[in-house]
């Protein structure tokens, strides 16, 4: 089994939460494969590229992959596996499905306005802890994924706070409905579901039988 762990929007490799997993899948010696899903160049991110990228790095065909995504990389797992049969498994921490009907209300629309007809808006990258400028395609890419046709159904688990500031739980509570493959778990936690991660790695252990 592989294990690629997805950061989250303006995130990176080094997050907290990345680097925790990758020291407990240490302790039970497997590699957890952390992806730069900013790839050098943050300005030009799109959901189709980190899908692309993700991809690209399945060891082969057939190799049974397990995807552990947080925030925007956890929705980028889900969409991953609708298409490739050799993810067998999702961890999804605080998903961002619907991410953009979130995110955009947040902004307004004059905000929205100026980015799309400007092309780039300033956006605080956590990893760098910097402003950097996100192309205004990020939102055309992200429009043209319709999250009601996800419908592969295989093993996930989807630990997701109920106070999410970003991502409301109701997202995920929603995905979840009517999906028997689904366990959903709803700390008391906030969308850095920090303080939780002791507790995740008890349920990844379980859930992944490790």
């Amino acid at each position: 089994m592989q294990y690629i762990y997805l950061h989250g929007f303006a995130s990176s490799p080094q997050s907290y939460k990345a680097q925790y997993l990758k020291r407990c899948f240490a302790t039970v010696g497997i590699n957890l494969e952390i992806l730069d899903l900013n790839q050098g160049n943050f300005s030009n991110l799109t959901l189709t590229r980190q899908i692309q990228q993700t991809v690209a790095a399945f060891k082969t065909t057939n190799t049974p992959t397990t995807l552990i995504g947080s925030s925007f990389g956890g929705l980028t797992a889900t969409w991953v596996k609708e298409k490739y049969p050799q993810v067998k498994s999702l961890i999804l921490l605080a998903p961002a499905f619907n991410f953009l009907s979130y995110w955009l209300p947040k902004l307004g629309k004059a905000q929205v306005k100026q980015w799309q007809e400007s092309g780039y808006m300033s956006v605080y990258h956590y990893g760098q802890d910097k402003l950097l400028p996100l192309s205004y395609e990020f939102v055309r890419d992200g429009e043209k994924y319709n999250e009601a046709l996800l419908k592969r159904s295989i093993p996930t688990l989807i630990i997701h706070g109920k106070q999410d500031e970003t991502i409301p739980v109701t997202a995920s509570i929603e995905y979840a409905r009517n999906k028997n493959q689904v366990k959903l778990i709803t700390p008391d936690s906030d969308h850095s579901l920090h303080e939780e991660m002791e507790h995740i790695w008890q349920e990844i252990q379980l859930f992944c039988s490790l």
